[in-house]
């Protein structure tokens, strides 16, 4: 019945959202609408999660929603090799950061940050 999902994540400057997750974060870009002049959505992904960015107009005209970015509601968790590497690499490129890298139990090591938008990223990595 189900055959695929994705996170969706409103966005009130999409060309700064594409920017982190495609150039900072390393997620491919695989759609978007309108495919000339500025899109209105964009899927992106890395490894088997796909992450979509919508602008809050769109949101309103097509969805009737009142998107407001940047509400903790939600945290995009993206895994990487070397947490401490990656907050470094997001920080010195602008990333504002909400809490740097620490133990978080089980094995990991997490780091949040803030999109563009202000929404939630969280950067994990196993202890070594």
């Amino acid at each position: 019945m189900f055959e695929t999902a994705l996170v969706n994540v409103y966005t009130s400057d999409i060309e700064a959202a594409i920017g982190f997750y495609r150039d900072l974060l390393e997620f491919e870009e695989t759609f978007r609408t309108p495919t000339e002049g500025t899109p209105e959505h964009v899927e992106l992904r890395l490894g088997g999660f796909t992450i979509g960015l919508g602008t809050v107009e769109a949101a309103k005209r097509v969805h009737g929603v009142d998107a407001e970015p940047g509400r903790p509601a939600m945290v995009v968790v993206i895994w990487a090799r070397d947490a401490d590497e990656a907050f470094a690499k997001l920080v010195a490129a602008g990333v504002p950061a909400v809490q740097p890298p620490h133990d978080a139990g089980n094995g990991n090591r997490n780091a949040l940050l803030r999109d563009p938008d202000g929404n939630l990223v969280e950067i994990v990595s196993k202890v070594s």
